[in-house]
């Protein structure tokens, strides 16, 4: 809404605006700012389940959808390794106790490689973020399986 540039600090002064009006009790609002403030690999860490939780569903969020850019030829690397995931789904696997990133890759726009080069970092927050669960992360990438 503001700005790439700090946005989990300027996301969870927005939300406590929002939750603090809205009446809500300040323990309860704490955990959201906490986990709204967490959330970037860069300065962010999984800081209990809830923070956990929404950094593995922020930073699994890749897909096709999400580029706004429609001209092709002026794609940057984020956009193309977003336009090149087709199938973007997250399983959770009790019985394992695994949490897997299943993508699908058109590399006619990327790599796998160029896929590593920005999200690299994101998959190992999430990787931590499972640990908070006691879960194991994995990334299945065309069927094929990494840990």
């Amino acid at each position: 809404m503001i700005n790439r540039v700090d946005h989990p600090i300027s996301g969870a002064n927005i939300a406590f605006r929002i939750l603090d009006e809205m009446g809500m009790d300040p323990v309860e609002i704490a955990p959201i700012l906490g986990a709204i403030g967490n959330h970037e690999e860069m300065v962010g860490t999984p800081i209990s389940v809830m923070s956990a939780a929404v950094i593995i569903a922020d930073k699994s969020d890749v897909h096709r959808s999400r580029v706004q850019n429609p001209i092709q030829e002026t794609f940057d690397i984020h956009d193309r390794v977003n336009y090149a995931v087709t199938k973007s789904r997250v399983e959770m696997d009790r019985e394992h106790r695994t949490i897997n990133l299943v993508l699908e890759i058109d590399h006619e726009f990327a790599s796998v490689m160029e896929y590593f080069e920005i999200f690299l970092s994101r998959m190992v927050m999430c990787r931590k973020s499972a640990d908070v669960f006691g879960y194991r992360f994995g990334l299945t990438v065309d069927g094929v399986r990494l840990e």
